[in-house]
């Protein structure tokens, strides 16, 4: 802890606001917070949650960096992949987390502007959507009138649906196989602050954790995104026509709880440094976990609706494109084409991006041949 950058006075009054509401919740519950209600709150709280607050979260001043902000060919590469699907469809693009904003200009400023009628962002978090419509008057005033932003759901989709590292930010489950059972891991207060506290796990968690807990020596501690499956979900019945993307971080349900993989994926994320505690720099620091890709796979197809492929997001990248998008960019001694490759390297290399985040997509009353996903599919993995 010792390494981490130091909270500004601000960002401390923030925090200890935001512990002082957590610690009445505990106490309200009986002095045992389930981990998912902790991790909502640290993230979503009003005013002080990571993603309701002030602190810059993404870029070289935030928290972490997304594939969108290393380079516009990632970009580039998802509009020859939404231009497939679009005429096929009433013309809107609903992007959810965008971030920001950078993301939705690259887009738009490739894709024709007879492809698309409406570009809709789905954002909780008001401090982001100030940023995106601020980047995007900047950028693309041109557009700005066809940039949405709604603060629900639509009740239904008509057009193309994704979301780029949204599906980790979503409070997950923790739970924890022991020798006598399986047990629901969650909050309790402590005279040095919060610590891990368990109850024994019952109902639907309990049902599914038995099913996806390997056989393995115990303790043994992982997590479960419930509340992404119900998204998904959600989403694939409300999906009249169109195509739906997903790209994010994480593993097909057999690699995702490999007997070996004991501690799970929780993790956060504080000024590009990664925290194994969850329960330091509450509010200040983003939390996430792992895709169970399996998962997100059963939830979508419950619903009538395609499953389309599974891959890598190097084989999907390269499918749409963006060794022609980098062979554009002309002068190879430039400064920018020697950022832009070094760039282009961590999207595709398998030990960096290429090959940890993956995408899923699904599809409705639309040609299931996506260009993403023709070079390389996993499905049989899921």
């Amino acid at each position: 802890m010792n390494t981490l950058p130091p909270l500004n006075e601000q960002a401390a009054d923030d925090c200890a606001a935001l512990c002082a509401e957590i610690t009445d919740k505990i106490k309200q519950n009986n002095g045992f917070l389930p981990f998912v209600d902790y991790m909502n709150w640290a993230l979503y709280a009003p005013k002080y949650g990571y993603y309701s607050g002030r602190n810059e979260k993404i870029g070289r001043y935030g928290d972490f960096a997304t594939a969108p902000q290393l380079t516009d060919l990632f970009g580039k590469c998802l509009s020859q992949q939404i231009q497939q699907i679009l005429p096929q469809t009433a013309g809107n693009i609903y992007e959810f987390g965008a971030g920001t904003g950078k993301l939705a200009v690259d887009i738009i400023q490739t894709l024709p502007e007879n492809t698309w009628q409406n570009y809709y962002i789905i954002e909780l978090s008001a401090d982001l959507q100030q940023r995106q419509r601020d980047y995007i008057q900047q950028k693309i005033p041109q557009y700005a009138h066809k940039i949405k932003h709604l603060d629900r759901l639509p009740e239904t989709f008509d057009g193309f649906v994704f979301g780029n590292e949204v599906l980790d930010a979503m409070p997950c489950e923790v739970v924890e196989k022991r020798k006598d059972g399986i047990y629901r891991m969650g909050v309790t207060n402590t005279p040095q602050g919060f610590d891990w506290a368990s109850e024994k796990a019952t109902g639907f968690l309990l049902e599914q954790a038995a099913f996806r807990l390997p056989e393995s020596p115990t303790p043994y501690r992982t997590e479960i995104n419930l509340q992404a499956e119900a998204f998904v979900r959600t989403l694939a019945e409300r999906l009249n026509y169109g195509g739906m993307l997903w790209i994010d971080y994480g593993f097909d349900r057999k690699e995702y709880y490999h007997p070996q993989r004991t501690m799970g994926t929780l993790i956060g994320h504080y000024r590009h440094h990664t925290v194994g505690n969850p329960f330091v720099l509450t509010g200040q620091m983003d939390l996430t976990a792992h895709i169970d890709f399996s998962a997100i796979a059963d939830a979508a197809t419950s619903q009538d609706i395609d499953f389309i492929g599974y891959t890598t997001q190097a084989a999907f990248l390269l499918s749409c494109g963006i060794t022609d998008f980098l062979a554009d960019l002309g002068d190879t001694a430039s400064e920018t084409y020697i950022k832009t490759v070094a760039a282009v390297q961590k999207l595709l290399n398998p030990h960096e991006m290429g090959e940890l985040f993956k995408c899923i997509a699904f599809g409705k009353n639309i040609d299931p041949d996506w260009v993403g996903f023709r070079n390389l599919d996993l499905s049989a993995k899921l």
